[in-house]
C-alpha cells in the first residue's frame, strides 16, 4: 500500500478521471464527477492538499484501491 499524503484535490481530480470518472461541474470549491453505471457521485474539494480520511472515502465510494489511485496519479 502506497503513501496518500500530500495530495492535491486537483491531483486527485485527474487521477479519477483517468480511470473513467467524468467531471459533471464544479458547486463552490468541490468537482462533482459521475461514471456511467454507478449511482454515486463523487464531490471531490479542490483543496492545497487533501485529508488522508477524505481522500481514502473518495477511492472506497469510487470503487478503486489505494494502489490503483497512486498509480494513476
Amino acid at each position: 500500500m502506497g503513501r496518500l499524503a500530500n495530495v492535491s484535490g486537483r491531483a486527485a481530480a485527474i487521477a479519477f478521471q483517468k480511470a473513467g470518472w467524468v467531471a459533471l461541474g464544479q458547486v463552490g470549491s468541490h468537482l462533482v464527477l459521475v461514471k456511467s453505471g454507478v449511482r454515486a457521485n463523487l464531490s471531490i474539494p479542490l483543496h492545497k492538499e487533501l485529508s488522508v480520511g477524505t481522500l481514502r472515502a473518495l477511492i472506497r465510494n469510487a470503487g478503486l484501491t489505494v494502489d490503483e489511485v497512486l498509480d494513476l496519479i
